[in-house]
């Protein structure tokens, strides 16, 4: 994830190819990575730049910060998201991960109808675009959202897994999660934490992200699941807090290489 490097595009498409990476994945939601401010050229540029260095894009990352639970806020939202997809195809990949919200546990709710809707619009169009957005997990519980995509009755939404976040927030098993979320998952981040204390302490849900290897994740199980499933895509090392995240990219980097080998 470009941003874990906390520096300009280029220098961290540099960094990326430094540390070894096989590819990049990038935010295109604010600032000169928005798909209005990338223009043609702009894109031909960045695309050429990333495969100068010898990597590819594991897909861009379109969470627009919002989610589809809001139906004021939807159209637009939408609408932003295809724009999303027309430069992830213009830049050579398939793949946009988004956060969608929470899913609701209660599928007649008014909230689960409003954001159903919203994701079945952006399936069809994705799926149309010969495309996917992935929806990355952690929120809710790997069931509540596989119940959630077999509703959309299309893979044009799937999955984005995430091991970390649901250690750190659902408490739920990534490995099993695999095994539930197997039919829709399109890309990974690999990423490490834990859960502090529990939604139901005194103090809240509180939770840490730690480098990999140091969290709850079962590295070696996790990895195994993927296989089992037959996942062979990118995993998308992603470092969103620490004092020296290129050491830890790195660390990462070496981390996955030792226990895929």
């Amino acid at each position: 994830m470009l941003e874990s490097y906390r520096d300009t595009i280029e220098n961290s498409i540099k960094k990326a190819k430094a540390a070894d990476l096989d590819g990049v994945q990038m935010y295109v939601v604010r600032g000169e990575m928005t798909p209005q401010q990338l223009t043609p050229q702009k894109r031909r540029d960045l695309k050429q730049l990333i495969a100068d260095n010898g990597l590819g894009i594991s897909a861009l990352c379109g969470d627009l910060g919002t989610g589809f639970g809001d139906a004021s806020r939807n159209p637009e939202a939408v609408a932003q998201s295809k724009r999303i997809v027309d430069l992830a195809k213009d830049l050579g990949t398939d793949i946009v991960t988004t956060h969608i919200g929470v899913v609701p546990s209660d599928p007649l709710s008014r909230e689960y109808a409003v954001m159903h809707d919203a994701c079945k619009e952006l399936a069809d169009y994705a799926v149309a675009a010969g495309a996917r957005f992935a929806v990355e997990t952690g929120p809710e519980p790997a069931l509540v959202l596989k119940d959630f995509l077999d509703g959309l009755g299309s893979k044009g939404v799937s999955v984005n897994l995430d091991p970390a976040n649901f250690c750190m927030v659902t408490g739920d098993d990534p490995v099993a999660a695999v095994y539930t979320l197997k039919d829709y998952i399109v890309h990974t981040h690999a990423k490490d934490g834990r859960m502090l204390t529990k939604p139901d302490s005194p103090t809240g849900l509180t939770y840490a992200e730690l480098p990999l290897g140091q969290g709850d994740v079962d590295w070696p199980a996790y990895l195994k699941a993927l296989t089992d499933v037959g996942y062979t895509g990118y995993l998308t090392i992603e470092r969103e807090v620490g004092d020296n995240p290129e050491q830890d990219i790195r660390d990462a980097v070496h981390f996955l290489r030792t226990h895929m080998s």
